[in-house]
């Protein structure tokens, strides 16, 4: 990749990674609007579409439907009873920032609200933006047979930073869990579907344990 694409392609992943956090703009998630339309344009002055980044209504199947539910629904068990649990033991673990969801505690409308973005923004729109624009953006940087290895670690350091607002645990969570996300898509032929459903599966479990009051 030459240099000038290098940098504008870093440029636009940093307001990718950055502008959420910092937009001020009057309705909640309305930032994704202007970032699916930044990817949209960096796309097409490269003559590609959402396709070059793995993301395609003609692939969704029951399979992948499946697949990716139950492994998001095993991912979060493991997390929450085994690993966090058994890590615990070792270290003293700071508790989860989760100011931004205390509003759904004992609150059915404002859940089901929460759970429809967990689907939209956490499955849909963070797989298309982190697993599928800025993975392939840095998997073309390197020109090299490990490539692909280099920008999976790069990438879900990115994705777990993304989450600092949760806390030094809520981003060693999203490492964890965003890898797992980006290693199922991968297994299955670069199909983003396995990794949206294992991602909205994951965080529906997590606002329902947040809205019952287990966490």
């Amino acid at each position: 990749m030459q240099l000038k694409k290098i940098a504008i392609s870093l440029f636009i992943i940093g307001v990718i990674v950055i502008f959420p956090h910092y937009s001020f703009l009057p309705l909640p998630f309305l930032y994704t609007i202007p970032i699916v339309g930044l990817i949209w344009l960096a796309l097409k002055s490269n003559a590609e579409n959402f396709t070059n980044i793995y993301f395609s209504f003609k692939k969704i199947t029951f399979h992948s439907f499946f697949i990716g539910s139950l492994a998001g629904i095993l991912l979060f068990l493991f997390t929450t009873h085994i690993f966090f649990p058994l890590l615990g033991k070792f270290v003293d673990l700071p508790e989860v920032n989760l100011e931004d969801f205390a509003t759904i505690k004992n609150n059915t409308p404002m859940y089901i609200f929460m759970v429809i973005m967990g689907w939209v923004i956490g499955g849909l729109y963070e797989e298309l933006v982190f697993h599928g624009y800025i993975f392939s953006t840095i998997e073309k940087m390197f020109a090299t047979p490990k490539a692909t290895l280099m920008s999976f670690i790069i990438t879900n350091i990115i994705f777990g930073l993304y989450h600092i607002q949760l806390g030094a645990i809520g981003v060693l969570n999203a490492l964890i869990a965003g890898s797992v996300y980006h290693a199922l898509m991968l297994y299955f032929k670069r199909n983003m579907w396995y990794a949206i459903f294992c991602h909205a599966a994951f965080d529906t479990i997590a606002l329902t344990y947040i809205y019952a009051g287990y966490q």
